[in-house]
Formats: structure tokens, sequence, C-alpha cells
């Protein structure tokens, strides 16, 4: 099964987080912090939106910075993934 995102929905998977500190101390599930970078793994047509004309920016394989608690969440095939317009995405990291 695939997701197919409509208009100008993109579809994320979260990137796993960091299982140790900088300084090399290993961290509980409880206290490693999930980061807010996402993998784009589908991206929508675009098209007429609210009235306004949207091209799509964002293209699978890039990694972008979404908001903490923007999109909804999906769990499909044991894995998580987020839906988000493309105006929720705030950075495309190069």
């Amino acid at each position: 099964m695939k997701l197919k995102p409509l208009a100008d929905r993109v579809v994320l998977k979260q990137n796993a987080a960091e299982e140790r500190t900088s300084s090399g101390i290993f961290l509980t599930a409880s206290a490693q912090e999930k980061p807010e970078v996402y993998e784009v793994v589908e991206v929508g047509p675009g098209g007429i939106v609210d009235g306004n004309e949207v091209a799509m920016v964002v293209k699978p394989g890039q990694s972008v910075l979404v908001g903490k608690y923007s999109g909804s969440k999906v769990k499909l095939e044991e894995q998580e993934y987020t839906i988000v317009r493309q105006s929720d995405i705030l950075a495309v990291i190069e």
C-alpha cells in the first residue's frame, strides 16, 4: 500500500532520534528527543488550493524542517508518517 497525497500535501517520514550525546553518553528511550527533521516521501501535484495556484517546491528524498505540532500522523504497514501542507514546512535542509 502506498500513500499518494492530494493537492499541496506532502508525506514525511521522521528521522530517527539520537541514541547518544555528542560527548558519547547513551540516552534511554524516554530521554531521546525526536528531531523535527523529516524526509520527504511523496509530494502532491499542487494546483489550485483555496483559490491560489500552488507550485510544489519540495521533492521526494529532501530533508525538511517542520514545526513540532504540524500535520497529521498516520501509521501504515508498521511505519509512521506525517502528512503536512507544503506551507507547514519551515525549511529545506541542504
